[in-house]
């Protein structure tokens, strides 16, 4: 009997310490104290009094010099929400600044208040299910997002022309993504999503064009870069930064081996520096 009890006992160990080893792999003391640190700042500076996208563009400003880093949603292997301050690519930036933004607005800001929001605004509808329900295409991101009434894509009124994505590199290229390796059902679920994000209406600033419109563009603006890449909608995302000159620049995490930071050139001319960018889509977060 006694070596049964000690069995048992070293089995809720195990069970406790591989909980613990899953927990820490969602966020960490450290994401925990950033992310006071980042309301401390905001309290600090009484951000909640000014408009939402002056927010999100001094929110994002403070990430400047935060290294890039890439798949950190990955890390898992069951959908979890994954929060990680320490190293972020382009989405995970501006999700997680679009999170801090709105906990300050609402006056709600423990890091309980923090996941709560980028829950919501990472997943379809704002639900943590399995690797499916996350917004995994930006041009989806955006649609769900709009459902939410939490932003607004406003492309089309300041002179953006029709586009049709023809998104389907997921489902054909699973051996990219470790998730649909490993769980092969997901991959109709995410070619269904494809097909629904085609036979949408969206717009875009052409490159081009970017300059002329420059002006109705608004600092904390989202700023989504559309590609040439096959399969794809969105290569790349950020925010708008306007400088004192006047023109609009890129707050942006670029790429591996960089870190979060503002373009030295202005947006229109980043976007034409580039082959594979051909636009812009250009979202405004609502006031809460």
């Amino acid at each position: 009997m006694k070596s049964i009890a000690i069995l048992n006992t070293l089995l809720i160990y195990i069970i406790l310490l591989f909980s613990t080893t899953i927990s820490a792999q969602v966020f960490s003391d450290e994401d925990i104290s950033e992310c006071n640190n980042k309301f401390s700042f905001a309290i600090e500076k009484k951000l909640s009094e000014k408009p939402i996208g002056e927010i999100i563009s001094v929110l994002g400003k403070s990430f400047i010099n935060t290294p890039y880093e890439a798949h950190t949603l990955e890390v898992t292997d069951n959908e979890q929400l994954i929060i990680n301050f320490s190293g972020l690519d382009c989405t995970t930036f501006l999700e997680t600044t679009f999170a801090l933004a709105r906990c300050v607005k609402k006056n709600k800001t423990s890091f309980e208040d923090f996941k709560n929001e980028l829950q919501f605004i990472r997943y379809r509808d704002g639900m943590l299910g399995d690797y499916t329900s996350r917004l995994h295409y930006f041009s989806d991101w955006i649609y769900n997002n709009l459902k939410k009434g939490i932003i607004d894509d406003i492309t089309k009124e300041i002179g953006g022309k029709p586009i049709k994505f023809k998104v389907n590199f997921m489902s054909e290229n699973p051996q990219y993504y470790k998730h649909l390796k490993s769980n092969p059902d997901y991959i109709p679920v995410i070619k269904k999503q494809e097909s629904e994000i085609n036979s949408r209406q969206y717009y875009y600033i052409s490159e081009s064009d970017i300059e002329k419109i420059e002006s109705k563009i608004k600092d904390g603006d989202f700023i989504a870069l559309t590609t040439s890449d096959k399969g794809l909608d969105i290569g790349h995302v950020g925010i708008a930064g306007k400088m004192e000159s006047g023109r609009i620049h890129f707050l942006h995490a670029p790429q591996v081996g960089s870190k979060v930071q503002i373009t030295d050139i202005p947006l229109a001319e980043y976007v034409k520096k580039i082959k594979k960018y051909t636009g812009i889509l250009v979202l405004r977060v609502r006031e809460i």
